[in-house]
């Protein structure tokens, strides 16, 4: 049996590739995080090795260990974690110690070389849920307003932008003026951040990077973030078309037809 092996963060990304795992007769290798990883992980796979986020020699021993030679990263590590006084092992300590900056694809990707190095490919994150990722088109809600569509336009340039210099992914805009960036905090707080300075009818814009390295790092929204759309009276929410994953995908459209939001993919 072809073991894989899963690096999983929060959320239910990390369950839902187990699962595609599971139902094409492989073998995950999960290492549970444990300030990330939700426990119930190990009712999704069989072999979970709980480690803490600093050992990485760690991870890579319990892979030899098992014989993996690929390994998929899923599920969101907040970027805050790295000033939350981690006790790191000597192995990330030097790994840290090289990089020229503390950006996601720097870290991410000095993380990917190492593995590499140790005979460890890392596959794209999306590589067993790529059924969640929509094609263009109008997902749910009404079909947008001129003033909407204009927005959308706007934030979806602008969102580029900011994802290419990897500050963030997400853009909040109404009348055409700049709301909220996203940055460390996340998507969710910055919608929220948005709302408490523009209040209603924002208009909602993520994207990925113009070079997006799909091994650690993808787009993704959730039933989570429709409630936070909804919380916060948001008209639309545009996400980037086949680069964007849709974490339980009719559950979510479900609730955005619920609550009257408008998802469309670009």
């Amino acid at each position: 049996m072809t073991k894989i092996g899963l690096i999983a963060g929060n959320g239910r990304f990390p369950f839902l590739v187990a699962e595609e795992i599971k139902k094409k007769g492989e073998e995950a290798v999960v290492i549970g995080l444990n300030e990330e990883t939700d426990r119930g992980i190990e009712n999704h796979a069989e072999n979970v090795h709980w480690l803490a986020l600093g050992q990485f020699q760690k991870i890579i021993d319990v892979f030899h260990k098992e014989n993996v030679e690929v390994a998929i990263m899923a599920g969101q590590v907040k970027h805050s974690q790295l000033f939350a006084n981690l006790k790191l092992d000597w192995r990330a300590i030097k790994l840290l110690g090289r990089i020229i900056n503390k950006k996601t694809d720097t870290i991410l990707g000095a993380v990917c070389d190492e593995f590499l190095k140790e005979g460890i490919n890392l596959l794209p994150s999306h590589l067993y849920l790529k059924h969640l990722m929509p094609k263009p088109g109008l997902l749910s809600g009404t079909k947008l307003s001129k003033s909407e569509a204009g927005d959308v336009e706007f934030g979806y340039k602008l969102a580029k932008q900011i994802a290419g210099l990897d500050i963030g992914q997400t853009v909040v805009v109404k009348d055409k003026a700049v709301v909220a960036i996203e940055s460390i905090e996340g998507t969710d707080e910055c919608i929220r951040r948005a709302s408490k300075y523009a209040g209603a009818d924002t208009v909602v814009v993520k994207v990925a990077k113009p070079a997006q390295d799909f091994r650690f790092d993808i787009p993704v929204i959730g039933v989570r973030t429709v409630e936070v759309l909804r919380e916060n009276k948001v008209r639309v929410m545009a996400i980037e078309a086949e680069n964007t994953l849709m974490i339980d995908r009719e559950i979510l459209l479900e609730a955005a037809r619920a609550g009257n939001v408008t998802i469309l993919a670009m």
